[in-house]
């Protein structure tokens, strides 16, 4: 692929010839990806830059067979000056390692992730962004990639990393979306997997889903499944509801994920004043919200237009995205493109 340069401000850099206006939340193939191997002894191997492509796995390789695996997403962006920051990688690693012992797999230390990390997107530099036109996302993988018929943990492990410049997760973009409550099916259940990484939670999601995308829904809301009334997250969301100052999301009870963008957006919210719980919150409490949104790395945050429930449409803000939302928001990615001067020690330069 031509190579083509762009300069901003005083520093110029290389980007791959890429229509970036259209750019989505797709895989688009970049050129290196990072592996490294780690046997049953626990301990992983150095690890190297390969040319992106495919790998070789054992039929019998505990994570196609046995669902042993499990993945992070993060993102680099490109700031004005050209330079690349990280956003807030060294949780990444923490929460991997928390859902590896989870699964009984080893984990990279968070050293080596860190270390993994930024190798692989000094590497694939001129496929982060220009600035304004989306981010480099990061998925490391950690797998049971040894042969295993019995139940049991696999022999040999792989830890992975591949990126992919993204746009917007939603097409609405920053837009808002619109949910259905989920009645019939559930994410997670208590004492499961659904407070870890885990690949097995992903696939679960996709037939309610499916279902809700087929009747013009963006996406469903999931409650809990003792009760059926208490929120829990979207698909791959967390979510938020706001009433005055206070901002309420549902506490980490080991069946939501504990994302690193909810994570930052209550220290944000706190930081602004605002109030923010983390507690049960009962269906009904949304159709009396004065806002709902919902954040994850992929998204950011994404405002909610409505909640549909038992067929009951709540909308909020006609549809357009709320006060505290675009606050939260504008405060959040300006800290992440550098834009603003972080204060909170959140962003890694890439040097």
């Amino acid at each position: 692929m031509r190579r083509t340069t762009t300069t901003i401000s005083t520093e110029t850099f290389e980007l791959a010839n890429f229509r970036w206006d259209n750019l989505g939340f797709d895989h688009v193939q970049t050129d290196y990806m990072y592996v490294m191997k780690c046997s049953n002894v626990g301990e992983f191997s150095e690890g190297e830059l390969l040319p992106f492509g495919n790998i070789e796995l054992s039929p019998s390789a505990g994570v196609l067979n046995y669902g042993q695996g499990l993945y992070e997403g993060l993102k680099a962006y490109r700031k004005e000056d050209g330079s690349i920051l990280l956003f807030r990688p060294k949780e990444n690693a923490l929460r991997m390692r928390l859902g590896a012992e989870r699964i009984c797999m080893p984990s990279p230390t968070v050293e080596q992730f860190l270390k993994a990390v930024k190798h692989t997107v000094f590497a694939n530099k001129r496929w982060v962004p220009p600035p304004g036109k989306g981010s480099l996302y990061i998925r490391p993988l950690l797998m049971g990639s040894g042969s295993v018929l019995g139940l049991a943990p696999a022999p040999e492990y792989t830890f992975l990393i591949y990126v992919s410049p993204v746009g917007n997760y939603f097409k609405e973009g920053l837009k808002s979306i619109n949910l259905v409550v989920e009645n019939e099916y559930h994410r997670a259940a208590p004492g499961g997997t659904g407070g870890v990484k885990c690949i097995g939670n992903y696939a679960s999601v996709l037939k309610a889903q499916s279902k809700a995308r087929a009747n013009g829904y963006t996406d469903v809301l999931y409650l809990d499944s003792i009760h059926k009334r208490y929120l829990e997250e979207v698909s791959s969301c967390n979510v938020f509801v706001v009433k005055d100052r206070t901002i309420s999301t549902p506490e980490i009870i080991g069946t939501i994920l504990p994302g690193i963008t909810r994570k930052s957006i209550i220290d944000v919210a706190r930081k602004q004043g605002f109030q923010v719980k983390e507690c049960r919150i009962s269906v009904e409490e949304v159709f009396d919200a004065d806002e709902v949104f919902c954040t994850g790395t992929a998204v950011v945050l994404s405002p909610v237009g409505s909640i549909t429930y038992l067929g009951k449409r709540t909308s909020y803000n006609n549809n357009g995205i709320g006060v505290v939302s675009q606050q939260l928001y504008s405060f959040l990615t300006n800290l992440q493109k550098g834009v603003t001067e972080d204060t909170m020690g959140w962003t890694v330069p890439l040097n």
